[in-house]
């Protein structure tokens, strides 16, 4: 028993070894780290992640991050992923972790109705990479949660949230793309 506990221990200890190179900024100790979290690393490295990306100032280490987040393939980092981006302390890298998400091989179309809700509520950036991830979501959709998306569009079209001209182009994408959702539940 006591065998099993050193090297989850030992393995802990790696893993926050390899988040401090990661957090360092350094490119080369950035790479290297990513590298070995790949094979070490488990969902618990998902959100330290995240708020390393404050700490970076080269873009080759935030792009490096981004596309490890990008390529996680545990349905379970998909929970640990959307705490992260309902996270207000994380708001400033909503744009990052949903361009994440939409180049991810991870299934989100459970999440339908938050896209929609980050859509209607945020800025034109913001409503761009939901239109991204939703024309990725294959589905299949829970009709509550096309109902649920359904009211938020038009909670946006009544003057709820804030409004402009690019915006409502991506929200009339959006849109239609809700219809064509809402006709794959009807067939």
């Amino acid at each position: 028993m006591s065998e099993e506990k050193i090297p989850q221990k030992q393995r802990k200890l790696k893993i926050v070894k390899l988040l401090s190179d990661v957090a360092s900024g350094i490119p080369s100790k950035v790479t290297t780290a990513l590298d070995s979290l790949q094979v070490h690393g488990d969902d618990s490295i998902i959100e330290p992640l995240i708020q390393s990306l404050d700490l970076q100032t080269d873009e080759k280490c935030v792009s490096e991050i981004i596309e490890f987040l990008s390529s996680l393939k545990s349905t379970k980092a998909v929970k640990t992923v959307m705490e992260c981006l309902r996270n207000p302390q994380y708001t400033h890298q909503q744009i990052k972790i949903l361009s994440t998400i939409w180049n991810s091989p991870l299934d989100y179309s459970a999440h339908l109705a938050e896209f929609i809700a980050l859509a209607v509520k945020g800025d034109f950036l913001v409503t761009l990479e939901c239109l991204t991830i939703l024309e990725n979501l294959e589905g299949p959709f829970e009709e509550s949660s096309i109902l649920e998306a359904q009211l938020l569009l038009k909670d946006y079209h009544e003057g709820v949230y804030p409004k402009d001209e690019q915006k409502d182009h991506l929200i009339s994408e959006i849109a239609l793309l809700l219809k064509d959702m809402d006709r794959s539940i009807d067939d």
